[in-house]
C-alpha cells in the first residue's frame, strides 16, 4: 500500500460514512474502525524499513515548476504519531459506539471523526511544508466541527467558533512563516528544509520566520497566552475530547516544534520564546486544574500543563530534551486518552461530571475506577508507570541545564512546584470521585459500562504499566527511531531504566509526591470549610475567554464603523470605486515601467470594420442613454453592441471567442429580463428636481462618462500597444506550437482551457459552481413586492384552473395556449435539435471551435427557451431537471480527470490521447481532456439553469402563495357560510 493511501483512506471513508443511514450506528462504527486498523497495520509494518534513520518518501507531481509536489514523507518521528494517530483513532472509534446515543447523528459525528484522522495524518505525513499548512488548516476546520457537533448547545457553538478562531488566525501566520521559511532555503521541501539548519539560522528573516511558526504551533497546541480556547473545547463529545487531547488536535503544535527543532533550535531566541511559553504554560495549566469541578475541565488544563511541559523540554536547545519531549508525547497520549475515556464513562453511567457531585464510585464501579486510578497515577508520575519516566527525564534536564546559574535554580523549582500541581489534580480526579462515601444526589445510578466500551481504556491502561515496568523493552526501539530526527540524526546517551539510583531527579520527584498529596489534602480541608469557593485564587479576574470575547467585540465594532464609511447600499458608488480602483491598479505599474508600442505596421483600415464600430459604439450610447426610464430600448441595443463583439471576433479570425460571446449574449440578455422583471417602474414625470440637483446630476454623469471613457480608452490603448508588437514576442507561440503535439488537439484555445492552464479551468468551474448555489441559497428567502408579481394581462386568464395550478406543480397546466401555442410547438421540436447541435460543438471542441463551455450554454438556452414559452411549473412537471445534480456531477468528473492523472503519475490534470480503432470507422483519438470538458459541459448547464430558475421561481412562489392567500380566504368564507346556516336551522 503506498504511503499516501493512509491519508486518502480516511478521507475516502468520511464520504462513505456521510451517507450511511442514521440507524447504521454498527456498519459506520465498524467502518470507521476497519480504515483506522487497516491503515494502523500498514504504518506498523513499515517500521522495519525507518527503524534505524530509513526515510519513506512518495512524490507525485503536481505544480513542479513552483516546488508544489504532493509529498508523503514518513521517518521515525512521523511513524511513532502515525501509530498515536491511527492507534488511539481505533480504540477511540470503538469507545464511540457505545457512548453515543443511537438519537445523535452518528453518521455525521464518523464522518467527521475521519476527516479528522485524515487531516492529522496528513500533517505528520507531509513531505512539504505549504502542504502541511493545507493540512493543518483541514484539522482546525475538521474540529470546528467536532467540537460544535452537538450545535443545538450554546456552549458547543461558542466553543468551536473560538477554537477555530484562534487557531485558524494562527495557521494563517504559520503559513506566512512557512513561505518566508521557503524563500529563506529556496524550498518547500521538508527535506531541503531540514538539510538547511545553519542557513536559516544565520538568515536575516530568521527572528520573525520563527515568530510567525510559534504562533502556529502555540494556538494550536495552547500555550500562553492562547491557552483559553482549549477548556472550552469540552464541549465536544468525550470520544472527540479523547481523540482531541491525546493523539491529534493539541498535539500538532508540539508536533511541529519537534518536527522543526534540528532546523530552528539552537538560538537564545527559540531558548527564551519556547521555553518561556512552555513554563509559563506548565504552571498556569497545572494550577488551574486544581481547581476545575468538571472532570473534562480538570483534564483539559492537565492537557494544558503537559503541553507546557513537552514545549519547555523542545526550547532547552538540549538534545537529550528533545528526547525526553519525545518520549513524554508518547506517555502522554496513552495516559490521556484512557483519562477521558474514564471520566467519560463517569459521565454515561451517572448523568454528571461534576467532581462536588461524585463520591465513592469505587463501590459501584469498582473495575472503572481501578483503570482511572492507574491512569492518573501515571499522569502524576508515580514510580512504575509511564509517566514517571518522562517526568524524571525532564527533572534531570532542568538541573543539569546549560542556561544561566539562576536558570539552574528557577528551572528545578518549576518543575518541581509544576510535579506538585500534577499530584494534586490527580489525586482530585480519583480520590474525590471514587472513594468516599457513596454519591446520593446522582441523575443515574451508576454501574459498569458494556464491557468492549472499557476495552480501550484497559489497553491504554496496560501500556502505561507496561512501559512504566519495562520501559527499554517495549519502548525503547521505538523511542530510538522516533527521536532520532528529531535531533537530527545522532542520539544522545540515555537509559530508559527503572532505577538510577538516588539522585537529583528523584528527590525532585519524592518532594513532588508529597509535596502533591500535602497540598491536595490542605485544598479539600479548605473546601470543605468554606474557605475556597468556586472562583480559582489569585487568577480569578484574568479571564481569557472574556478578554477574547471583548477582543473579537472591539475588531466587530470596527468593522462595522469601516463598512459604514466605506460602503454604500447604491450600486453606482460601488461601480464607481469598483472601475476607479481598477483603473488605478492598471495605470500605476505602467506608469513606473512604461509600456511602448510596438514596431510591427498597421493593416490597412476596413470601411465595413469602421461601419461595424460605429453601429457597436451608437447602440452602447443609446443603452446608455436610455437606461434609466427605457429598460427594454437600452437591452436590445445593449444586444446590438454584443453582436458587434461577435461580428469583431469573427473579423479577426476568432471563432471559438465569437460562438461563445453570441451565446453568452442570449443567456445574459435572459438573467437581465429576469432582473428587470423585479424592479419597479420609474416615471420622468414624477416630480421635477430643483435646478441645484439637476446640476449635481449632471456633473455626476460628467464624471461617470469621463471615467467610463479613461477605462476604455486606457483598455484600447493596452490592446493596441501588444497587438502592435512582433508576434514571434508573444506567449501565443508556445502553445501554438505544442497544441497538437502535447494537446493531442488543433483547436488552441480549447486545449489551453482544458490542458495547459486546466487548473485554472477547474478553478473557474468551482468559482461558478459556488456562484450558481449562492443565488441559489440568497434567492431562497427572497421574496419581492406585491406590485412586483401580477400577471401580464395575456396571462392572467388561462384555460383550467390556475389557483389549483399555482398550489400544485404537478397537476400544472401548459400555458403555451392561445398565442403561444405556435412558439410552444417550434420550442419543443428545438430541443432535440438544439441537443444534437450541442452535442456537435462538445465533440468537435478538442479541433474545431466549440468545446464543453459552448456546448453548456447552447444546451441550456435550449432549456431555457422551454421555461420561456411553456412556463416553469409546467417544465418542471413533465421534464424535471434538476440542476444542483448537474453541478455535483460537472465538478465530479473534471475532479476524477485530473486525479486519474495523478494515479498514473502524471502531474494532476495532464492530458493524455489514446487511439483505437472502430469497425466501419477506423481510426479514433480520444484525449483524456474529454472528460474534463465533460465535466465543465455539466457545471455550465447546471450553473446556468440554477440561477436562472432561482430567479424565474420568485414569480411561482409569490403566485402560491397570493393563491394560498385566496384559498384559505375562500375556506375561511365557506367555513362561516356554513356555520351560519346551521346556526339558522337550530
Amino acid at each position: 500500500m503506498p504511503l499516501i493511501a493512509l491519508i486518502l483512506l480516511p478521507f475516502i471513508g468520511s464520504l462513505m460514512a456521510a451517507v450511511l443511514p442514521a440507524n447504521a450506528r454498527n456498519t459506520e462504527s465498524t467502518l470507521a474502525g476497519l480504515i483506522a486498523l487497516v491503515c494502523l497495520v500498514q504504518a506498523a509494518l513499515f517500521f522495519p524499513e525507518i527503524a534505524h534513520g530509513g526515510v519513506l518518501r512518495q512524490e507525485i507531481p503536481w505544480l513542479p515548476a513552483l516546488g508544489l509536489n504532493i509529498v508523503v514523507r514518513m521517518d521515525g518521528f512521523a511513524w511513532m504519531f502515525c501509530m498515536l494517530v491511527l492507534g488511539i483513532g481505533a480504540l477511540v472509534v470503538l469507545y464511540a459506539r457505545y457512548y453515543m446515543s443511537p438519537a445523535d447523528p452518528v453518521p455525521r459525528f464518523f464522518s467527521f471523526f475521519l476527516a479528522f484522522m485524515g487531516a492529522m495524518t496528513g500533517v505528520v505525513l507531509s513531505g512539504n511544508v505549504i502542504q502541511l499548512v493545507f493540512f493543518w488548516e483541514l484539522t482546525s476546520l475538521f474540529s470546528f466541527l467536532l467540537i460544535g457537533y452537538w450545535h443545538h448547545r450554546q456552549d458547543a457553538r461558542r466553543g468551536a467558533r473560538m477554537a477555530l478562531t484562534v487557531t485558524g488566525t494562527g495557521g494563517l501566520c504559520m503559513l506566512a512563516g512557512m513561505i518566508l521559511l521557503g524563500h529563506i532555503v529556496g524550498s518547500y521541501d521538508l527535506d531541503n528544509i531540514l538539510a538547511a539548519a545553519q542557513q536559516v539560522r544565520d538568515h536575516a528573516l530568521y527572528v520573525p520566520t520563527l515568530l510567525l511558526i510559534l504562533l502556529g504551533a502555540f494556538t494550536k497546541s495552547a500555550q500562553f497566552p492562547f491557552h483559553f480556547w482549549l477548556p472550552h473545547a469540552m464541549a465536544a463529545p468525550t470520544p472527540v475530547s479523547a481523540y482531541l487531547h491525546s493523539a491529534t488536535m493539541v498535539k500538532a503544535g508540539v508536533f511541529l516544534l519537534a518536527r522543526l527543532w534540528p532546523v530552528l533550535s539552537g538560538t537564545d531566541e527559540w531558548f527564551w520564546i519556547v521555553g518561556g511559553a512552555g513554563a509559563a504554560t506548565l504552571l498556569l495549566g497545572g494550577y488551574l486544574a486544581m481547581f476545575q469541578h468538571d472532570l473534562k475541565g480538570l483534564l483539559a488544563y492537565s492537557t494544558i500543563s503537559h503541553l507546557g511541559l513537552i514545549t519547555l523540554l523542545l526550547g532547552m536547545n538540549s538534545p537529550l530534551a528533545a528526547v525526553a519531549a519525545v518520549f513524554h508525547i508518547m506517555n502522554h497520549a496513552t495516559f490521556k486518552a484512557s483519562l477521558f475515556m474514564a471520566a467519560g464513562i463517569v459521565d454515561h453511567e451517572s448523568g454528571t461530571r461534576d467532581i462536588r457531585r461524585l463520591s465513592g464510585l469505587r463501590k459501584m464501579m469498582p473495575i472503572t475506577a481501578t483503570l482511572a486510578c492507574v491512569a492518573s497515577a501515571a499522569m502524576a508520575g508515580v514510580p512504575l508507570l509511564n509517566g514517571f519516566l518522562s517526568k524524571e527525564m525532564f527533572f534531570a534536564e532542568t538541573v543539569f541545564v546549560d542556561a544561566a546559574h539562576w536558570l539552574r535554580i528557577v528551572l528545578p523549582v518549576v518543575a518541581t512546584l509544576a510535579g506538585i500541581f500534577s499530584v494534586a489534580y490527580s489525586l482530585r480526579f480519583t480520590v474525590d470521585v471514587f472513594f468516599g462515601p457513596k454519591a446520593t444526589d446522582l441523575p443515574h445510578k451508576p454501574h459498569e459500562p458494556p464491557h468492549w466500551m472499557r476495552v480501550p481504556v484497559e489497553l491504554l491502561v496496560l501500556a502505561c504499566l507496561v512501559v512504566g515496568v519495562l520501559p527499554a523493552w517495549s519502548v525503547g526501539p521505538f523511542l530510538n527511531a522516533a527521536a532520532t530526527p528529531v535531533v537530527g540524526g545522532t542520539l544522545p546517551e540515555f537509559s530508559l531504566a527503572v532505577w538510577h539510583g538516588v539522585n537529583t531527579p528523584l528527590i525532585m520527584s519524592f518532594v513532588a509526591l508529597v509535596g502533591g498529596i500535602a497540598l491536595y489534602t490542605a485544598l479539600r480541608l479548605l473546601r470543605n470549610n468554606g474557605s475556597i469557593d468556586d472562583a480559582v485564587p489569585v487568577l480569578q479576574h484574568i479571564n481569557g475567554k472574556r478578554i477574547f470575547d471583548n477582543v473579537l467585540a472591539r475588531i466587530s465594532l470596527l468593522a462595522k464603523h469601516l463598512r459604514r464609511a466605506l460602503t454604500t447600499h447604491r450600486l453606482q458608488w460601488q461601480m464607481l470605486w469598483l472601475v476607479s480602483i481598477a483603473l488605478l491598479s492598471g495605470f500605476m505599474p505602467l506608469w513606473i515601467r512604461g509600456l511602448d508600442l510596438g514596431n510591427r505596421p498597421p493593416l490597412p483600415l476596413s470601411p465595413a470594420f469602421l461601419v461595424l464600430w460605429v453601429i457597436g459604439c451608437l447602440c452602447a450610447l443609446g443603452a446608455a442613454w436610455k437606461a434609466k426610464y427605457h429598460r427594454m430600448a437600452s437591452l436590445i441595443m445593449l444586444g446590438g453592441a454584443g453582436l458587434c463583439v461577435v461580428l469583431t471576433f469573427l473579423w479577426f479570425s476568432a471563432p471559438d471567442l465569437a460562438l461563445t460571446q453570441l451565446v453568452v449574449e442570449v443567456v445574459t440578455t435572459i438573467l437581465i429580463l429576469l432582473g428587470l422583471r423585479w424592479l419597479p417602474k420609474r416615471d420622468k414625470n414624477l416630480r421635477i428636481p430643483a435646478l441645484s440637483t439637476e446640476l449635481l446630476a449632471r456633473s455626476r454623469r460628467l464624471r461617470d462618462l469621463l471615467l467610463a471613457l479613461a477605462a476604455g480608452g486606457g483598455m484600447a490603448w493596452l490592446a493596441f500597444a501588444m497587438m502592435s508588437r512582433p508576434f514571434s514576442q508573444s506567449t501565443s507561440t508556445f502553445f501554438l506550437e505544442r497544441a497538437v503535439p502535447e494537446g493531442g488537439g488543433s483547436n488552441v484555445v480549447n486545449v489551453m482551457l482544458v490542458d495547459f492552464r486546466g487548473f485554472d479551468t477547474f478553478g473557474e468551474i468551482v468559482v461558478l459552481g459556488v456562484v450558481a448555489l449562492t443565488v441559489y441559497a440568497l434567492l431562497r428567502r427572497f421574496r419581492p413586492a406585491r406590485e412586483t408579481m401580477d400577471l401580464p394581462e395575456q396571462q392572467r386568464f388561462l384555460p383550467g384552473d390556475l389557483q389549483t395550478d399555482l398550489l400544485n406543480p404537478r397537476n400544472a397546466s401548459d400555458t403555451a395556449v392561445g398565442y403561444l401555442m405556435v412558439p410552444a410547438v417550434l420550442v419543443r421540436l428545438l430541443l432535440p435539435f438544439a441537443t444534437l447541435v450541442a452535442v456537435y460543438i462538445f465533440v468537435r471542441g478538442h479541433n474545431e471551435p466549440g468545446g464543453g463551455f459552448v456546448a453548456g450554454l447552447v444546451f441550456s438556452v435550449a432549456l431555457l427557451l422551454q421555461y420561456i414559452i411553456s412556463g416553469t411549473q409546467w417544465v418542471e412537471a413533465h421534464m424535471p431537471l434538476f440542476p444542483r445534480r448537474w453541478i455535483a456531477v460537472g465538478l465530479l468528473c473534471a475532479l476524477g480527470t485530473g486525479l486519474g492523472a495523478v494515479y498514473a503519475g502524471y502531474p494532476f490534470l495532464t492530458s493524455h490521447t489514446f487511439h483505437f480503432t472502430l469497425p466501419l470507422v477506423g481510426e479514433m483519438h480520444l484525449a483524456s481532456a474529454t472528460f474534463f470538458d465533460v465535466g465543465v459541459f455539466a457545471l455550465v448547464v447546471g450553473s446556468v439553469l440554477l440561477i436562472l430558475t432561482a430567479i424565474a421561481h420568485q414569480s411561482v412562489r409569490g403566485h402560491r402563495y397570493h393563491a394560498r392567500l385566496m384559498e384559505e380566504k375562500e375556506q375561511a368564507e365557506t367555513e362561516a357560510t356554513i356555520a351560519a346556516l346551521q346556526e339558522g336551522v337550530r
